[in-house]
């Protein structure tokens, strides 16, 4: 057997959660205890039940950019779907490209809103060795302006195959969301409603805030055999000094850090694979898989994750592997609700 198939399972296609519940605290929480080898079902709006006041809450701040695009190829109006990854000061844009037939350097791509009317073009520029393309629209409106007015929320395709509806606008996005770059949510921070922060500050628990835009790599499924043969995707992540600071001395006096989302994880544990938190950004590939040995966080809530995925390998380094992988089970014959939109896990 592979080593990736270890980290496969079946899920019945009910439990995908389509959309979220109306109250975003109301999710199951089924919440796993390392050293008692054991777990116990709850749910998020009692997460102050598991914190301590010597704690802190880390939270991904970043923003999800409606960066899915629609239109049709101007010269032969043939659709066109694709996903806006980044802009650089000169206004030139990453994108991903998916249409019939082959597109070819200098071509143009009609843009349309949600509305399908036309509203600018894009000319593609060149195409870059992983498949993506270079491209400036036609428009000197800034990328993240004209996004507002056109694009689409980015939905992964296990939720109504990728198509978003207007509440999708509020759903998939965290009520803390500050910094726009996502082009996926940090799905955890889902859960979270103001008056739930609100009561967990209140407790004494810190609250702080990293960023990491997660990027549509981190939904691609393991493909190779071997996890060490994986090649991880880069995703850009900051960590503030004064909250570093803060963070390290939440641990030197003993509390913990607690993650909200494998994207905390990654930052946290990015900056603290050269010694103590410190402030820093850049970009990050950390692949977190046995046997690795964490150094920053002390627990996590997390969501449940697709097979085979590189957050399910995360997920499972950190929590034990036999543990987690029963505990999957356990949530699968209790029916939690999967994915995106779906419960959470807390691993203490």
């Amino acid at each position: 057997m592979a080593e990736i198939d270890l980290y496969d399972y079946e899920l019945p296609r009910h439990l995908i959660a389509q959309q979220p519940l109306t109250c975003r605290s109301d999710a199951r929480l089924l919440v796993v205890h390392r050293q008692r080898n054991c777990w116990e079902h709850s749910h998020v709006r009692n997460l102050l039940e598991f914190l301590d006041p010597a704690d802190a809450l880390v939270l991904n701040d970043t923003r999800v950019v409606p960066a899915r695009l629609v239109g049709m190829r101007t010269q032969t109006s043939g659709r066109w779907s694709g996903l806006f990854l980044a802009a650089d000061d000169s206004g030139i844009w990453q994108v991903m490209s998916k249409t019939r037939g082959k597109l070819v350097a200098g071509e143009s791509v009609t843009l349309v809103d949600r509305q399908h009317d036309p509203v600018c073009q894009l000319v593609l520029l060149s195409k870059l060795p992983d498949g993506q393309w270079l491209a400036r629209p036609d428009t000197s409106e800034p990328a993240l302006d004209l996004l507002d007015r056109i694009g689409r929320v980015p939905l992964p395709p296990y939720i109504r195959d990728g198509q978003m509806v207007d509440q999708d606008r509020q759903h998939y996005q965290t009520v803390f969301a500050e910094r726009p770059g996502a082009v996926a949510a940090p799905t955890a921070g889902l859960h979270f409603t103001k008056d739930l922060l609100n009561r967990i500050r209140g407790h004494g628990v810190r609250i702080h805030h990293v960023t990491l835009h997660v990027g549509m790599g981190t939904f691609r499924p393991v493909s190779v055999e071997r996890l060490s043969d994986h090649v991880m995707h880069s995703e850009w992540a900051e960590l503030d000094p004064s909250t570093a600071d803060d963070l390290q001395r939440v641990r030197d006096h003993g509390g913990r850090l607690v993650a909200v989302g494998t994207t905390v994880v990654r930052t946290l544990e990015t900056v603290a694979a050269s010694g103590p938190l410190r402030g820093w950004q850049g970009t990050t590939d950390l692949f977190i898989r046995p046997p690795y040995r964490f150094r920053a966080v002390d627990a996590l809530m997390t969501n449940f994750h697709l097979p085979k995925s590189t957050l399910l390998v995360l997920v499972r380094t950190f929590g034990g592997d036999d543990l987690i992988r029963r505990a999957y089970d356990e949530a699968i014959r209790e029916e939690y609700r999967f994915f995106s939109y779906g419960d959470a896990m807390l691993i203490l």
